[in-house]
């Protein structure tokens, strides 16, 4: 990256570290099951509430629980199933019309962070309905008091039911972007363990790995605090301690909850302090071929990590005797890799590849300059790279063989 440059993406990053104690963060408060909601619901005089699902969720029969609890309560609710792996402005504009039409005054995302996303989406368009998504892209274009929105994670790993983020897929130009604000922000999450209980292990797998990485890269960041640190220490921890046998045994429901609580401090953690390049290269991949967002998190990331080189190694010695992999006297090079090739293992346990077999070589130039765009210069990352750089990434990622990601 030019030097220049590099300056600008530097200042940029460290005016919003010294922002970061002013600026209106606030945490959901947990819910520990969908029986609380009724009782949430009552409080803040909702009467009529959209539930933002999508239909392999509802096949699977996961929101049964919530429609009972509901139901039982004489609270009336309508369902829109019908969101896609990376959100696009259709869900969006789809959603908000059932919205509008039955007179709701609540949401509520259920589901992965594709059907939080569009979730806040559409509260963003319900707060400004003369304001089109693609004009609030970017940091703090909303502003405005979003209805009641309630998160129901059914997988351990996008964190976003603490996130002021909404990623979204512009539906005619494939354009992945986000929109970053805080009244994006779901007012409550419900951490049910019950509702994640049903995942497949491929499910729980790549979204185990989502928020692996959203710990991770929130951690070596130039832009951590000392509650984000302790945050994602923490979510790196449980996730070692549980995503085996969560995988193993869906139904393992102590497992399943410490690895909520997992996603929801990874969350908490790259919320103020951002995430990296491993997430910029993800999107793009997500937005261009519908790739999975935490499957492509789960390939790219010991790309990556090994990419920065030493200047993250005592940052990664923190997250390995975190993770029980290494002690405190280990060396910090030595602890480093065996953390990255602790992912790798993870990666080959749980049968998840090393290349994307989607990427076409004629779109690496577009894709690196989505992902060049997302990051600079708002992710302060370890080390800078621009889109020629960051090309590199999605060469390693092509599958000369032309096997499948999952081996």
């Amino acid at each position: 990256m030019h030097t220049i440059r590099k300056m600008y993406c530097r200042t940029f990053q460290t005016a919003f570290k010294i922002a970061l104690p002013f600026l209106p963060y606030r945490t959901p408060e947990i819910i520990g099951s969908v029986k609380g909601i009724p009782e949430i619901l009552t409080k803040k005089k909702c009467g009529t509430v959209l539930i933002i699902t999508d239909e392999g969720i509802r096949k699977l029969g996961l929101t049964r629980r919530l429609e009972k609890t509901l139901s039982d309560n004489n609270i009336p609710y309508f369902i829109y199933d019908k969101t896609v792996a990376n959100p696009t402005t259709a869900n969006v504009a789809e959603a908000l019309e059932l919205y509008l039409e039955n007179g709701c005054d609540c949401l509520i995302g259920f589901g992965g962070g594709s059907s939080m996303d569009c979730a806040k989406a559409v509260g963003a368009r319900i707060a400004k309905p003369k304001q089109s998504l693609a004009k609030m892209k970017g940091i703090l274009k909303v502003h405005k008091k979003l209805p009641l929105l309630i998160a129901i994670p059914t997988t351990a790993g996008t964190g976003s039911e603490t996130t002021l983020a909404a990623v979204i897929t512009d539906a005619d130009t494939r354009h992945k972007y986000a929109i970053n604000d805080f009244p994006l922000i779901p007012r409550y999450a419900v951490l049910d363990p019950k509702v994640t209980a049903s995942l497949p292990p491929s499910i729980t797998a790549t979204t185990g790995m989502d928020a692996l990485t959203h710990a991770v890269e929130a951690f070596i960041g130039n832009s951590t605090t000392y509650g984000t640190r302790q945050n994602a220490l923490l979510a790196v921890r449980l996730i070692f301690e549980n995503i085996d046998a969560a995988y193993q045994d869906g139904k393992n429901i102590e497992a399943r909850r410490n690895m909520l609580h997992a996603s929801f401090y990874a969350g908490c953690a790259f919320t103020k302090s951002y995430v990296g390049y491993v997430h910029a290269v993800a999107h793009s991949l997500g937005g261009e071929y519908n790739v999975p967002h935490g499957l492509a998190n789960a390939v790219i990331l010991p790309l990556v990590l090994e990419s920065y080189g030493s200047s993250i190694h005592k940052k990664l010695h923190k997250l390995s005797v975190a993770a029980g992999i290494s002690e405190k006297d280990t060396p910090a090079g030595e602890s480093a890799a065996a953390f990255i090739q602790a992912i790798k293992d993870m990666k080959k346990r749980f049968h998840i590849g090393d290349h994307i077999p989607e990427i076409k070589d004629v779109d690496i130039p577009k894709l690196a300059h989505y992902a060049d765009r997302e990051a600079n210069p708002l992710y302060p990352v370890p080390v800078l790279m621009d889109s020629l750089q960051l090309e590199s990434f999605y060469y390693q990622l092509i599958d000369k063989k032309g096997g499948a990601v999952y081996e």
